[in-house]
């Protein structure tokens, strides 16, 4: 039997572009079953393409959090997703949500965590002035990007890099990490 994933972007979609490229070829036994956004993301585009349902659940200054979560993980569970992969999803979510999905929920992010959670990993590694930054895959928790690391690597930041040219770099680890650890969560046939 094939895992249920079910991936939630906030914009181009471009690491969950690679995942449904990368998937079909791999010997992971999952399917991208849904993707939502809490937005109109130009990444739902990559899964109207193949086909795959989506859904769009915007959240609004003054919206009440726990309402909005508690549809979110209506939303989600429409699709009976056996993980969940947040993969450039902006958005926190509430603890109410994550005990509803206990431990199905995982998160790619562009930094070498611990160092740089947030929603500006890049720009803040480059501040910083390091002279290396990385990518992680971790499991959702309460916290801003504090969960469980299941997988973690390192990449060089060049003399004149940009926001944009090391997070291009950043994002090619983050689709080999995110392969690597369906890999290992999901049983084989």
């Amino acid at each position: 039997m094939r895992s249920r994933i079910l991936v939630l972007i906030s914009g181009s979609g471009t690491n969950l572009e690679a995942l449904l490229h990368s998937l079909p070829n791999s010997r992971i036994a999952a399917d991208v079953v849904a993707v939502g956004s809490d937005q109109e993301a130009a990444g739902l585009q990559h899964a109207h393409q193949r086909g795959i349902p989506t859904f769009v659940l915007g959240f609004e200054k003054g919206m009440n959090r726990e309402a909005w979560a508690r549809d979110l993980g209506d939303a989600m569970d429409t699709f009976t997703p056996d993980l969940i992969v947040l993969s450039g999803f902006m958005r926190l979510l509430p603890p109410s949500l994550l005990a509803r999905f206990e431990s199905r929920i995982i998160n790619t992010h562009p930094s070498f965590l611990p160092e740089f959670p947030g929603a500006h990993a890049v720009r803040d590694a480059l501040d910083a002035k390091v002279v290396e930054t990385g990518a992680s895959v971790i499991v959702v928790d309460a916290g801003v990007d504090t969960g469980e690391i299941l997988a973690q690597s390192r990449v060089s930041v060049f003399p004149g890099d940009t926001e944009e040219s090391l997070h291009d770099r950043i994002k090619i680890l983050e689709r080999q990490l995110l392969l690597e650890v369906l890999t290992t969560l999901i049983p084989t046939p």
